[in-house]
């Protein structure tokens, strides 16, 4: 009997406390959402222009060059078909206009990219093509620093940027694509 005794002392009962699993979940869950960084969608960074009343000034045809992109993520430069990677360079000649050409913008500062997309336009090929015409732009900075300036576009001071961005404003127009 004394053997019977003994044994059912020493098994005690089989419950877990729960009181103390609840404050280690809770240590747990504050942890955690102290030490994770929270990840947010950065997006394009684009730069709105000021916005001025009245009436904006009106823009010369010629100032204005049209790039679209259609459902089927077709490139039509001016009304032609493209490739992306062939935008970069039309951009520069349009913007530049280094031969004068009637047909071409007047100057860098009156120069006008129109970017059109339809609804269904990937956002693979959009930024595709945002990041030719963008480009477009910061070759431009960088021929115009080194001749200027004899040094890179990255290595300059913010005020001999501006002023490289001033004679060659990136102006880019977004609109929805209209049939």
């Amino acid at each position: 009997m004394k053997t019977s005794l003994t044994t059912s002392r020493r098994r005690g009962s089989g419950a877990i406390g729960a009181g103390s699993m609840a404050d280690i979940a809770f240590l747990l869950l504050i942890f955690f959402l102290v030490a994770t960084t929270i990840i947010s969608d950065q997006g394009i960074m684009v730069r709105l222009p000021p916005i001025t009343p009245g009436e904006p000034a009106p823009i010369a045809e010629r100032n204005v060059f049209s790039v679209k992109i259609n459902a089927s993520d077709e490139l039509l430069a001016e009304g032609k078909r493209v490739r992306a990677g062939e935008l970069r360079n039309m951009v520069r000649l349009f913007a530049l206009n280094p031969e004068r050409r009637p047909d071409l913008a007047d100057a860098p500062t009156k120069a006008v990219i129109s970017l059109q997309h339809d609804r269904a336009t990937h956002y693979e090929r959009y930024i595709e093509v945002y990041n030719e015409l963008v480009g477009a732009y910061r070759e431009m900075w960088q021929e115009k620093a080194l001749q200027v300036y004899d040094t890179p576009y990255e290595r300059l001071s913010d005020a001999a940027r501006k002023a490289i961005r001033k004679q060659i404003p990136m102006v880019i127009s977004e609109a929805e694509y209209e049939y």
